[in-house]
């Protein structure tokens, strides 16, 4: 028998949130693969300890998954706000369930996946240091989106993100992991690899708390048009990326993560002619001292 809708319930959509389900499954078994990745490791060298040759052996494809579940995750979160802003099916429980998700899948995995796949080798549990510095910034993050997405908008306010999201900082880290596991594999000395991750990991923690603007491309849905050449250049791209898999990744992630940085240097004119293909609410003042408060809508 059908009962009675309580009317303090929230409305739950069901294919934004069955997405939203999909990135959290993903961020799950991505850090189950991690675990079993630990798991070999610790089989494989029985009551002796592995060399870092012999650790990455063992463990690559177990690491190489979670990456792969990572980038899964991406493409639902991608998918769960597109859906819902299609259908007009926005909710409050919606926004949360994604938060939820998202420090597992982007913040729990990454760090994990980091920590145990390349950062192993420096001394102290350090590479557990910078993984929970990474977490805690991503966790801080989401809780500040949340907090300005209960804002009223502001006349002028636009589609853009304060500090850069926490899926393109994961997407970042996944993809720069598995560049190197693809080193490794051609018999390459992880080095300052290693270093320089570690480095990366503390630039993202710091951006994803910063009020850096990104733009959201929050207009780009199933019913944005294109041009015969975008598609083209979108497949070539997707065709590119797919024969590089190891490289693109991180070309992509990087274009993403060094246009926020640069933006503010970037004229408003050049900038909307940037991002007015994807944006059309971008403004049309050029005043560059405009600083109108901004929410990440």
């Amino acid at each position: 028998m059908p009962r009675e809708r309580d009317p303090d319930e929230p409305k739950i959509y069901f294919l934004p949130n069955l997405m939203t389900a999909g990135n959290l499954a993903c961020g799950f078994f991505a850090v189950l693969m991690i675990f079993k990745g630990l798991l070999e490791v610790q089989r494989a060298a029985g009551d002796g300890a592995l060399v870092a040759k012999e650790y990455y052996e063992v463990s690559r494809q177990y690491y190489e998954y979670a990456i792969l579940l990572i980038f899964g995750s991406c493409l639902f979160d991608l998918l769960d706000g597109r859906l819902a802003r299609l259908g007009g099916q926005d909710s409050p429980f919606g926004r949360e369930f994604d938060s939820l998700a998202d420090i597992v899948s982007f913040g729990m995995a990454p760090a994990m996946l980091v920590s145990k796949a390349v950062l192993f080798p420096l001394p102290a549990n350090v590479g557990w240091i910078l993984a929970f510095v990474y977490l805690l910034c991503g966790a801080m993050r989401l809780a500040r989106f949340n907090c300005l997405a209960l804002l009223p908008k502001k006349p002028g306010d636009k589609a853009e993100f304060r500090g850069i999201p926490i899926p393109m900082a994961a997407g970042f880290i996944a993809s720069l992991t598995f560049l190197i596991i693809d080193l490794y594999r051609t018999d390459r000395e992880l080095g300052f690899w290693k270093y320089g991750l570690a480095g990366a990991m503390l630039g993202l923690s710091a951006l994803m708390i910063s009020d850096v603007r990104y733009p959201s491309f929050k207009k780009v849905d199933f019913r944005t048009r294109g041009t015969l050449w975008a598609i083209v250049l979108a497949a070539v791209l997707i065709v590119v990326t797919v024969k590089f898999r190891y490289v693109m990744p991180v070309v992509l992630f990087s274009m993403y993560l060094l246009y926020g940085l640069i933006r503010p240097l970037i004229s408003k004119r050049l900038r909307r002619e940037i991002e007015s293909s994807v944006d059309e609410d971008i403004d049309d003042d050029d005043n560059p001292e405009d600083t109108t408060p901004l929410s990440p809508s």
